[in-house]
This record gives structure tokens, C-alpha cells and sequence, in this order.
């Protein structure tokens, strides 16, 4: 997969700062950086209510990926409306991204993932279409946990440091 630029990058910024570059949180989060802070996901119940949901996300080949126990509200939810949001902090830009999440059950991308997931600090292995490890969250519930790629749609940046501005990136046309 290759990674997506975005196709429309629009200033949010009252104070009229010029658009920030989408590869400023691209690199962040390519880098791993912000992510040993929590990240959280947005998702939908069946009956409309918001649920928010702290995942340990990493980047691969322009996607977030996250792992989640196929019994856990996320999961539920993810299985009836897979729209989503993931919010985090990074070193200096606040950012939340709209998109979508899908289950991973290739072999070859469930390995890669796991791979970037150790350089991390988490050690999980493939079983089946699925992961497994020693140890997880007290709130991830017993293995396996499915795997989850959350592809971005759209994307708000506010930059909590110089060069400051706020910025929507769009992805889809």
C-alpha cells in the first residue's frame, strides 16, 4: 500500500496562519512519536450513544492500526458502523482523524503490523488471523485480539507550538 496525500488542505486558523504540512503529523506518526501517549478511539453504539476507547495505535504504510478484543465494545461496534475517529496528542499539534476501520486477517500484513507493534515495546505473534501475547491492557480482555486498520478520511491538526495554525486534510475526494 502506498501512502495517500491529501487531496484538499484547508486553513481553520481565525488568525489566518498558513495551513500546516500534512507530513508534520504524518512523521509524527510514522516516527511512533505521541503514541506512548494514549490515543483514543470514537465509535458508534447500535443505539447512536458515543463510546471513546484508549488504543496504543502504530503506523504502516500510511494507516493506523490497533488491536482490540473481539468481545470489547469497540469491537461490537466496529462490526455494525465501521466509522470512527482516533484523537491524540502529539509532541506539538493536537490531532483527530475521521475514517474507517477494518479488520486485518491477511497473514502478511498481520506479521508486518506485529512487527512495527515490538519496535514499540508490545511483543504480540500471529495466531490464525489474529494476535496474540503474553501480556496486554488489564482492559483488552483475554487473546486473541483482532486487528484493526483505520484508514483516514479526514484529518484536523492544531498546533499547540510554533510554526502554530489549525488545518483540515482531506483524503477523499
Amino acid at each position: 500500500m502506498t501512502e495517500r496525500e491529501p487531496v484538499e488542505i484547508t486553513s481553520l486558523d481565525c488568525d489566518q496562519y498558513p495551513t500546516l504540512p500534512w507530513s508534520r503529523p504524518r512523521d509524527f506518526l510514522a516516527a511512533g512519536v505521541g503514541m506512548a501517549s494514549t490515543s483514543f478511539l470514537g465509535t458508534t453504539r447500535p443505539d447512536g450513544r458515543p463510546h471513546a476507547a484508549g488504543i496504543g495505535p502504530v503506523w504502516f504504510e500510511g494507516d493506523l492500526y490497533f488491536h482490540s478484543s473481539p468481545g470489547a465494545r469497540k469491537a461490537r461496534n466496529l462490526a455494525a458502523c465501521r466509522l470512527c475517529t482516533i484523537s491524540v496528542r502529539l509532541t506539538d499539534l493536537d490531532l483527530v482523524l475521521e475514517g474507517e476501520a477494518a479488520r486485518v486477517t491477511d497473514r502478511p500484513t498481520l506479521e508486518q503490523v506485529a512487527r512495527r507493534f515490538h519496535g514499540v515495546g508490545w511483543q504480540p505473534e500471529v495466531v490464525g488471523d489474529a494476535l496474540t501475547a503474553p501480556f496486554n491492557a488489564p482492559s483488552a480482555g483475554p487473546p486473541p485480539w483482532h486487528l484493526y486498520r483505520f484508514t483516514i478520511h479526514t484529518a484536523f491538526g492544531v498546533a499547540i507550538a510554533e510554526p502554530f495554525g489549525a488545518t483540515r486534510w482531506c483524503f477523499t475526494g
